[in-house]
């Protein structure tokens, strides 16, 4: 049976705001005040937010659908635009942050790799005991996260460049590499190996016999895709507004720079970590690590080819480089992610040591 429109009262509300923040561009992005600037902040964050959850509900009904790995591309890629369409925004609107794009990145991989994968890997401990994953997947994730991540925010502070920052040859050689090495991803996840992002543990015949009874039609699964497309549109023009709020913010309080780029990995984030945790507490490892490093690897395959696009097209580096603590913790945590996933199985230890790199990531950002 075709879904409702009666059930999404979002679209009225989310585009009724975007229409207000094309006519009210001014006077919303020039608060008079602190106050006023985390008033809208939290306006703004609550409404792209509710969007977010939106998009993840019509992405996980596409899922029943698609089945493995197909509905969490969807849902990875869909969330992703919305952090894409934020960090241009920002960088095209001039933000005052220079670092914004580099910190929201780093965010992503810390909060994805140490946080949604920690807490997932110490709920499924407490409750299982061992959890098992498919490890040719998960190594296929980490395969390609691992390089990229190290050429866009390591290896700018190695060049001969002045500055944590790539040419503008680096930036285009290295984006159109990125944007090729992600389509590589995307064909072995869809089309030559799919099984490898699948859940190796075998399910019983009477969970089978109900996922496809409640399978969604072909209309159902078009009213989904349509829903998920006009929810998108309205909550990727809001992000704009919030680019430059979030930095006035931040200023009116005195709080560091990088805040900003966690602020916004936690709203684009949110949504697929209930899905991560939701996966790991029902016993779906893999769908968890689908999830959690499909986010990773979706921000560096496609954010990061945006902004040196945007390099590019400037002529002017975009500093991407981290400092040296996040550099050796960047390291760190891939280091420890290789030991956690070097077999088929995980246990609550190495959730405890994954949530342990986050906390350290948190820390250091008020105090480097």
């Amino acid at each position: 049976m075709l879904p409702s429109l009666r059930h999404e009262v979002h679209l009225a509300v989310l585009w009724a705001a975007a229409v207000f923040a094309y006519f009210a561009h001014d006077f919303i992005v020039h608060p008079a005040s602190g106050i006023q600037a985390w008033a809208r902040i939290g306006i703004f964050f609550a409404l792209i937010l509710w969007g977010a959850f939106a998009v993840v509900r019509h992405a996980e009904a596409l899922a029943h659908l698609l089945g493995e790995p197909y509905g969490t591309l969807v849902l990875t890629l869909a969330v992703t635009a919305i952090e894409v369409a934020f960090i241009v925004s920002a960088e095209l609107g001039g933000s005052a942050n220079a670092t914004l794009a580099r910190d929201t990145v780093f965010a992503v991989l810390m909060i994805t790799v140490n946080g949604m994968v920690g807490l997932c890997l110490l709920i499924g401990g407490l409750r299982y005991g061992e959890q098992e994953h498919n490890l040719q997947g998960t190594r296929s994730f980490l395969a390609v996260i691992v390089p990229v991540a190290v050429l866009a925010l390591v290896l700018p502070n190695y060049t001969t460049t002045p500055g944590p920052v790539l040419s503008t040859f680096q930036s285009a050689v290295f984006g159109v590499l990125i944007l090729l090495l992600y389509g590589v991803f995307l064909s072995v996840q869809t089309v030559r190996h799919p099984y490898y992002f699948k859940q190796p543990v075998v399910k019983r015949a009477r969970k089978a016999r109900e996922a496809a009874a409640t399978a969604p039609s072909g209309q159902a699964a078009l009213f989904h895709a349509g829903i998920l497309v006009l929810t998108l549109v309205p909550v990727v023009y809001l992000t704009e507004a919030l680019a430059s709020l979030t930095g006035i913010g931040l200023r009116a309080v005195s709080a560091p720079a990088a805040l900003a780029g966690v602020i916004i990995a936690v709203l684009v984030l949110s949504p697929e970590g209930m899905g991560a945790l939701r996966a790991s507490s029902n016993n779906e490892l893999q769908r968890a690590i689908n999830i959690s490093f499909g986010s990773a690897l979706a921000t560096v395959g496609l954010t990061i080819p945006a902004i040196l696009a945007i390099s590019v097209w400037r002529g002017a580096g975009i500093t991407l480089g981290l400092a040296n603590e996040e550099t050796l913790l960047l390291v760190l945590t891939f280091l420890v992610t290789a030991f956690t996933f070097g077999g088929a199985h995980t246990n609550v230890l190495m959730g405890a040591v994954h949530l342990v790199l986050f906390l350290a990531f948190l820390a250091l950002i008020f105090d480097p």
